[in-house]
């Protein structure tokens, strides 16, 4: 069986389209067919104006539209399609997805902040952790930030923060919501084991490519700092030029890495594994278990 999922975020939009089969052992395996990202950058629009522009929405309907020739293509059977803070935030945003609605059959949802990081944490990626430590997955997105914690072989706390890459760019970000992350975050480790991170989101995974590490080795807190005082010193283009980033990359990946290094500073982790996931993954689980149910 095909499935898709759509994930409609502040600074890019993506279809993730996987074949999901049962062995003979009844174990789910979920490969991976095609991931396409376009740099939609909605976040720029809401985060300033408080409505999506005229361009964007055109930019957005021709996506869609993409989007169902490719599922199409696939014959794809289901398709779970989600927006987030942009569209959260975005006044005309109704208007938008009856459009798109309209013109391509997708029908779109705008999940809340703790519904995102519910879908984020579907992959179940601290359950195939050692038991020793708790886990705390910091998912960082253009508006906002989603934080689970796992502790003791389950989800104890979770969390959204208006804090995001974007939203960072254009300074609307103030002491108040770094605040309600960090006590948030004390409030989830109170009591209980050591913690490690688990990144999610472009900017964790870029990171992790640029820093050569095989899959399954996690990065430090210390790296992560030194990367951060690295990129922070070069401008948006010489950032382009010097690490081969994209234009759409170059900019969000300072502020992403000062929010993982904050979110892993309050909770005491030193280290933080990056399994390359994200919400469209987490996407594709939850509609696995509603097709098979």
């Amino acid at each position: 069986m095909k499935l898709a999922a759509i994930d409609i975020g502040s600074n890019a939009a993506r279809l993730l389209i996987t074949e999901v089969k049962e062995n003979e052992l009844g174990n789910t395996i979920f490969n991976k067919l095609n991931l396409i990202r376009v740099p939609l950058r909605l976040g720029f629009d809401v985060f300033e104006s408080g409505i999506i522009s005229n361009e964007k929405t055109v930019m957005i309907l021709q996506t869609m539209k993409a989007y169902k020739y490719l599922m199409n293509a696939y014959e794809v059977t289901h398709v779970l399609a989600c927006a987030t803070s942009a569209m959260r935030d975005a006044k005309n945003a109704g208007d938008i997805i009856r459009k798109i609605k309209l013109e391509t059959g997708i029908s779109i949802e705008i999940i809340s902040g703790d519904k995102e990081a519910g879908y984020v944490f579907e992959n179940h990626i601290a359950e195939k952790m050692d038991k020793d430590h708790s886990y705390l997955y910091i998912d960082v997105g253009g508006g906002s930030t989603e934080l689970s914690f796992f502790s003791n072989g389950k989800l104890t706390s979770k969390k959204s923060i208006n804090i995001g890459t974007i939203r960072l760019l254009k300074k609307t970000v103030n002491d108040a919501d770094w605040n309600e992350m960090k006590d948030a975050i004390k409030a989830f480790i109170k009591g209980h084991k050591e913690v490690i991170a688990i990144g999610s989101g472009g900017n964790i995974n870029k990171i992790f490519s640029m820093s050569g590490r095989k899959d399954g080795k996690p990065l430090s807190l210390e790296l992560l700092r030194d990367y951060y005082k690295e990129l922070s010193i070069f401008s948006l283009k010489e950032r382009i030029i010097k690490f081969n980033l994209r234009e759409d990359r170059a900019d969000v990946i300072v502020p992403a890495l000062q929010i993982y290094i904050n979110a892993m500073r309050w909770a005491g982790a030193e280290l933080i594994h990056v399994p390359k996931i994200g919400l469209a993954d987490g996407l594709i689980r939850h509609l696995w278990e509603e097709v098979k149910a």
